[in-house]
């Protein structure tokens, strides 16, 4: 549902030198920041996940597992990725550590895969050992498959339990996310060897598949877990209009396609309704879309005054979005990065303080917000 407060400002672009990169500085209604660029030259690179020894990794949607170590962009790419298939939305997507990972070296990696029948999400967990992958093992796979290659979403998150949330797009054909017994269009929640986690609220529904934990949600490419609450929020594409942001909560239906803010690309609409019973309602919404994509909350100190604020990627409308919170609705937003001019597909709160951003084209960056000294 729509804000009471929705105050939008926007960001400045001050160049202090010509053609460098990471001289960029920003301003913002709370703070001057500047861009450093960690890496580029990647292609459509899609999520990022930082090692315990300061080094990161980076997915490339070509098919790729890269390495940033010392601050380059190690050239080899990581070796021993699962099959995938590299098709219209879909290629190698997230890339999610395991919360013992210092211990056991064991990540999650969220992709498409294509056989016979089709296309579809898989998620595999391996081992990273140096620049390889060994013991690789599908651990989850949304069915049936079908011939699109659109809304695969892939965005995964872990709770403060160990359980490991994955999103599955629509596929493209919107009535899926209502279907309960068809894994498209909604959150499964399993464990981290694929079960159904325990708990899961339609283990004991035979009109359910057990691995749901949410349904009626059409392509969630933003999720993360909030730093107090523990909850799993997440954002997810409207068509035209009707982005969201939501909380993941046990058996919700998030109402795709029978409510939305938006209607077509055609120009028609999806439905009259925006609310009805059993189904529930944003907790903020965008019309037009701005195409959401990656989303943290700030937990750093070297922007104070933005403790607690949430901010997501937008594709659509090149910029990163600033939402301040108060007990759990948004109360004012912020457009930032507005003359950058580009698709920000990730966006991470890294261990050293800086918000890390991925740049979505053929040629991607990785970016470190860092304050103006």
């Amino acid at each position: 549902m729509p804000i009471c407060k929705h105050l939008i400002l926007a960001s400045s672009l001050l160049l202090t030198s010509a053609g460098s990169m990471a001289s960029q500085t920003f301003s913002s209604d709370q703070a001057d920041f500047r861009l450093e660029t960690v890496a580029q030259d990647l292609e459509h690179p899609w999520s990022l996940a930082f090692l315990p020894d300061g080094s990161s990794l980076v997915t490339e949607r070509a098919g790729r597992l890269r390495v940033i170590r010392g601050g380059q962009l190690v050239d080899k790419p990581v070796g021993g990725l699962p099959e995938l298939v590299v098709s219209g939305q879909g290629g190698l997507l997230d890339v999610l550590l395991h919360p013992d990972f210092e211990k056991n070296q064991t990540l999650f990696l969220s992709y498409a895969h294509q056989n016979r029948n089709g296309m579809t999400t898989r998620v595999a967990r391996a081992i990273l050992d140096g620049n390889q992958l060994t013991e690789v093992e599908v651990i989850f796979e949304a069915l049936p498959r079908s011939g699109t290659s659109r809304h695969f979403a892939g965005r995964m998150e872990f709770d403060r339990e160990g359980n490991l949330y994955v999103s599955v797009g629509d596929r493209g054909e919107m009535d899926r996310a209502q279907d309960t017994e068809d894994d498209a269009g909604g959150v499964h929640r399993i464990t981290t060897d694929g079960h159904p986690a325990p708990d899961n609220p339609f283990l004991d529904d035979s009109g359910v598949n057990d691995s749901f934990f949410t349904f009626g949600n059409r392509n969630i490419q933003g999720m993360t877990i909030h730093p107090e609450t523990g909850e799993i929020w997440s954002h997810e594409h409207g068509p035209r209009g009707g982005d969201e942001i939501n909380i993941i909560r046990a058996g919700t239906n998030y109402g795709w396609p029978e409510i939305t803010y938006g209607i077509d690309y055609s120009g028609l609409p999806i439905t009259s309704e925006t609310e009805k019973k059993g189904m529930a309602q944003p907790l903020h919404y965008w019309d037009p879309s701005i195409a959401p994509s990656g989303m943290a909350f700030y937990t750093g100190e070297l922007f104070p005054q933005w403790q607690g604020d949430l901010f997501v990627g937008a594709l659509k409308m090149r910029k990163l979005v600033r939402l301040e919170l108060e007990d759990g609705k948004v109360t004012g937003e912020e457009d930032l990065l507005t003359g950058l001019g580009e698709r920000i597909r990730d966006v991470r709160m890294g261990p050293d303080g800086a918000l890390w951003l991925l740049t979505d084209s053929p040629r991607g960056k990785v970016y470190r917000m860092v304050p103006v000294q």
